[in-house]
């Protein structure tokens, strides 16, 4: 019978749990990841397990959980209960809830300094990679900020989101050079004269990279990316959406840098002229004075995508709210190509036409022909499964798996499109 007793944390924990955290004796000497963040973690009520004897806390395992994947953070144990497989129990107990968060694959790091850790995680079935080096870029993140973002559900992005993506050149181009440049060099900017973007609009057709042209920007940046979803806040909020929109927004103001996202903008500054309801038109008149004052402080980015610029009211485009209404159009034939290179890359296949693969795909967008890559891949492992050894896609499967993704694209919607970059465009 076990002598230990592992179960989740409780907030009355922490004080406990700290000590045992700055303790070198409980685990590794030079651990990857702070004290604050495991202090934001459980904050936060990342899934976190204790071992206890008696009423004492002896161990602790803690993760963070990104979607399907979680980060193993830190395995804590008493010097006194080292070596006796508390190290395997406390990995079972947090395995479990992890499991039911819906988490499938589970990671850590550990220093070559860590005299514990290594021998629990390999017991519970974990291995090492060779060959893997870690790079870390350390950005001024206060602890307040951290356990802010964790309220607005923000993140710090990879930092290599820039350089993964492909494709859209001309888009990409523009991007750093009016938006990502001046706020990377602040003071070259403002020794030219340039007052550095605080604001923009991203518009074009449904599935183009808007969304992934913002958190690329945040990802650039090394700033924190915060989406706020109108929808969501109508629902959080007794208020109302104009006082949710209010709130997140003085939320947001307490973070030190901050890539702000709004995605579908047109539902909370649409043409007032088209509202019917008094309340929309408030909703509308609301994001018109938070604007100028999100603007106040340097370090922040306000980044709007629209499918649809021309349901946006004037008076939310005027200069003086948004320095920039970027158009993020269709990929051309050589974004399409770079965009398939990237998704096949990772699919088993031979000689391939891909003048005939880009030909074909024309009204594809990359949301469309990620779908159709993942189609190709679908088969090969179809075939993989069948039996058949070293089994690779060929044109003429990619081309049907194109066939057989229903474009997101119309002729009307490119049309609109190239009308809109005339009209509203401003670069």
């Amino acid at each position: 019978m076990a002598l230990w007793r592992i179960r989740d944390f409780h907030d009355d924990d922490l004080d406990a749990v700290i000590r045992l955290w700055d303790d070198p004796g409980s685990g590794d000497s030079e651990p990857v990841f702070s004290l604050s963040e495991l202090v934001a973690a459980v904050r936060a009520d990342q899934p976190t397990v204790v071992a206890t004897v008696g009423e004492e806390v002896v161990g602790c395992a803690v993760a963070e959980v990104d979607r399907d994947r979680a980060w193993l953070l830190r395995l804590s144990l008493s010097p006194h209960w080292r070596h006796r497989g508390m190290g395997s129990a406390l990995l079972s107990g947090l395995e479990e809830r992890l499991l039911e968060a819906g988490v499938h694959r589970i990671s850590c790091l550990l220093s070559s300094s860590a005299e514990i850790g290594a021998a629990a995680l390999e017991h519970q079935g974990y291995r090492s990679r060779a060959g893997v080096v870690f790079y870390e870029k350390l950005e001024a993140v206060t602890f307040a900020d951290r356990g802010l973002l964790g309220q607005l559900g923000g993140r710090i992005l990879r930092p290599d989101l820039w350089d993964s993506l492909k494709g859209m050149v001309k888009e990409k181009e523009l991007i750093e050079q009016r938006v990502v440049l001046p706020l990377a060099h602040v003071e070259l900017a403002e020794r030219a004269g340039l007052l550095p973007p605080r604001a923009v609009v991203l518009f074009g057709p449904p599935g183009t990279g808007k969304t992934t042209f913002a958190k690329a920007v945040a990802s650039r940046l090394g700033w924190p990316f915060v989406e706020l979803f109108p929808s969501r806040l109508a629902g959080e909020s007794p208020a109302g959406l104009a006082a949710a929109l209010r709130e997140a927004f003085a939320q947001v103001s307490e973070l030190d840098t901050v890539v702000l996202f709004i995605d579908e903008v047109e539902e909370i500054a649409s043409l007032r002229g088209q509202q019917s309801l008094s309340a929309a038109q408030g909703v509308t008149n609301e994001m018109l004075k938070l604007i100028p004052a999100f603007r106040e402080k340097e370090g922040r980015l306000l980044v709007c995508a629209t499918n649809s610029v021309r349901a946006l009211d004037a008076a939310f485009l005027r200069h003086g709210r948004f320095d920039y209404v970027i158009p993020v159009g269709p990929p051309d034939a050589e974004a399409r190509r770079a965009i398939w290179d990237r998704y096949l890359s990772e699919v088993p296949h031979g000689s391939l036409d891909f003048g005939e693969i880009v030909g074909r795909s024309e009204m594809l967008t990359p949301a469309d022909i990620e779908f159709a890559a993942r189609r190709a891949a679908q088969v090969v492992f179809e075939r993989s499964v069948a039996g058949e050894v070293g089994a690779s896609a060929t044109t003429e499967e990619v081309l049907e798996s194109i066939r057989a993704t229903r474009p997101t694209l119309t002729s009307r919607m490119i049309e609109e499109f190239e009308a809109d970059i005339e009209e509203y465009a401003r670069l």
